[in-house]
């Protein structure tokens, strides 16, 4: 009999959200040693300025920082390295080229456990410029009117 386990959300990348439009999201795996995990596990980690790259057929992700574990001593690893993630070569081969031939990035959008695994959602990014930025909030602050004054509307009847 399967278990069902909601995933648990380590850390989100909410400036990805901010600075890109997310056209398409991945789960990978990612490589990581035993005092990282303990530290994911406290909540030690930063997606702030992470991206990802393909290098040799192979995908890493760079700038997430993982703080050493406290109790690790001489096991902890540096916290910036370039840690591993984990796709089919399909996957990863088709992102290539998406990011090679139309100017899309990689950036990891959120960590979350599933099961007792690590997981990272990569998402395919295309950037927003200055005026897309202020569409997005212009539309925020519209929907925010529209609410409040439904909600008004709604308990003066």
């Amino acid at each position: 009999m399967e278990k069902k386990q909601a995933n648990a959300i380590i850390a989100q990348n909410k400036k990805a959200w901010h600075e890109y439009f997310i056209e398409e999201r991945y789960e990978a795996g990612i490589e990581l040693f035993g005092t990282e995990v303990k530290s994911i596990r406290a909540g030690n980690v930063n997606l702030k300025d992470a991206f990802c790259t393909i290098d040799k057929g192979e995908l890493y992700v760079y700038q997430m920082h993982i703080s050493p574990y406290e109790h690790g001593n001489i096991f902890n690893r540096d916290p910036l390295r370039p840690k591993k993630l984990l796709m089919h070569k399909k996957e990863i081969l088709k992102l290539f080229g998406l990011v090679a031939q139309k100017g899309y990035t990689l950036i990891p959008l959120q960590l979350y456990f599933k099961g007792s695994h690590v997981k990272v959602q990569v998402g395919l990014c295309r950037g927003k410029k200055l005026y897309d930025k202020r569409d997005a909030a212009a539309e925020r602050q519209a929907n925010r009117d529209i609410d409040r004054r439904m909600k008004e509307r709604k308990y003066d009847d």
